[in-house]
């Protein structure tokens, strides 16, 4: 459900919209809270939206969350990540980060990502630069602060990755702030603008993605362990069986987006495909194919959603579209869920056209969908657990480095290695805020010991307890550098 159309603007739409799901045998809804960072809610960092909604005490939120969970739905606020604004009038909130941190900003407290002509604006649209601390720290608390004020079942990442508008579908022109390069530098040891299609650079980038996402994910269990975090994954063009692998593909090469190693490292606990192809057309019915095998087996210990357009196909192709999710693959023998984008257009016919003739192709949807003995959707639909939440048998590690005048100690290797119990030992490198974050490790006793850079003295080393389903914090004193 998104939040540019009807649907939740006022509780009347919410008890359709529910209604709807519920024709449809659905078990969760979507939905947009944090639009461009605006939200529709009360209670959150993210300012409250400029959209037509209906007044305070009105919180779109809070009616979905009452209406849905009554009728036995679950609930996850969608938040668009790096989707800063995209309006030519500026919000009216004062707090609003396009008017904190955005073009009236400069250096540090400038927000925006920039391209590598130093472009910021597409049009009216401008992002978030995920290499500026300040700016990460910004996401993780405002989805923290949804989490902890409304009872959300799960929050799904919208926009986790680099902008679109490259030169290239090899590599990322995005990135060239003045926060992002000078950090770029300072971890490489290098003095140079590195060109967009520099393999250095581009994993480097593709990191600040990564750890956002894992700083997400433990913020959001530091609040509520049982929530679900997903994320709305991008499957351009052809996927990694025509393209040779993985990192060939346009999600981990242009925009980049490593959505398999999320799932793969266990921060991740649920990946919803944008995959939206048009079945009508032989090129892109063969790349929503590839996909939808990749999905189902990528899976490993987390869960994928195939999530087609609504909007590109007719009722019929979808149909088969929603067939082909559900039909096991020949490798692994196993399905990912589906996901309908979206509520407010659900079919090629009438997009954007009269409320009414897209409320019948949404009932014509939800009758292919439910009816006949061989229905795909024929039941009410049971939300998958997520094991290693609902009866973790893993604990997480953080902790923060900072030097002794208070500023952070960035690009430090921090390793964690098992004494009594655990597993393997892992390295990460502390983010440009001095954090690090280790997930689902072994229970047991471990060491974090610190690789710390010339000219730094102070203790290298912990000794931390993990406990299953537990947060455990590596405290270091202040470190120092040598006069």
């Amino acid at each position: 459900m998104d939040a540019f159309n009807e649907g939740i603007y006022q509780p009347a739409e919410v008890t359709k919209l529910v209604e709807d799901a519920l024709d449809l045998n659905a078990n969760v809804l979507i939905v947009q809270t944090a639009r461009r960072y605006d939200c529709f809610c009360n209670r959150a960092l993210y300012p409250r939206t400029d959209a037509g909604i209906d007044p305070a005490p009105y919180d779109p939120l809070d009616e979905v969350i009452t209406q849905a969970h009554a009728a036995g739905l679950e609930v996850h606020a969608w938040v668009n990540v790096n989707t800063l604004w995209n309006q030519a009038t500026p919000p009216s909130s004062p707090e609003h980060v396009f008017n904190q941190h955005g073009p009236d900003a400069a250096g540090a407290d400038r927000w925006l990502n920039q391209r590598v002509d130093g472009e910021e604006f597409m049009g009216d649209n401008v992002y978030i630069d995920p290499a500026n601390p300040a700016a990460v720290n910004y996401i993780v608390e405002a989805v923290q602060s949804i989490v902890r004020e409304y009872d959300v079942d799960g929050v799904n990442l919208d926009y986790v990755r680099y902008p679109d508008f490259n030169s290239s579908t090899e590599y990322s022109d995005w990135g060239y702030s003045e926060v992002s390069i000078s950090r770029f530098q300072q971890a490489t040891g290098r003095s140079d603008i590195p060109e967009p299609s520099d393999a250095e650079f581009s994993d480097w980038r593709r990191d600040q993605m990564t750890n956002l996402v894992r700083k997400i994910y433990l913020g959001m269990w530091e609040v509520d362990p049982q929530a679900r975090l997903s994320m709305d994954a991008v499957t351009y063009a052809y996927g990694p069986q025509t393209m040779g692998s993985w990192e060939q593909t346009r999600p981990y090469a242009e925009v980049l987006q490593d959505w398999k190693g999320w799932l793969d490292g266990g921060f991740m606990d649920t990946a919803v495909a944008m995959n939206y192809k048009r079945n009508w057309m032989p090129e892109q019915a063969q790349m929503y194919d590839e996909w939808s095998e990749v999905l189902a087996d990528w899976q490993g210990d987390r869960q994928t959603v195939n999530g087609p357009a609504l909007y590109l196909n007719s009722i019929e192709d979808s149909v088969v579209q929603a067939e082909l999710a559900l039909t096991p693959t020949d490798a692994g023998n196993t399905v990912a869920g589906w996901a309908g984008y979206s509520y407010a257009n659900p079919s090629m016919e009438y997009v954007d056209g009269p409320i009414e003739s897209r409320d019948a192709e949404r009932e014509a949807l939800a009758a292919a969908l439910t009816s006949g003995d061989d229905a795909l959707f024929g039941e009410p639909a049971a939300v998958p657990e997520m094991p290693w939440k609902a009866d973790p048998t893993e604990g997480h590690v953080v902790g923060e480095l900072t030097l002794r005048d208070g500023s952070p100690l960035a690009n430090v290797a921090v390793t964690l290695s098992p004494i009594v119990g655990g597993g393997e030992p892992q390295t990460l490198r502390t983010d440009g805020d001095g954090w690090f974050g280790f997930v689902h490790a072994e229970p047991g006793r471990y060491l974090v010991t610190l690789d710390l850079p010339n000219g730094v003295v102070g203790p290298p080393l912990r000794v931390v307890n993990v406990t299953a389903g537990e947060i455990a914090e590596a405290q270091f004193r202040p470190l120092q550098t040598r006069p």
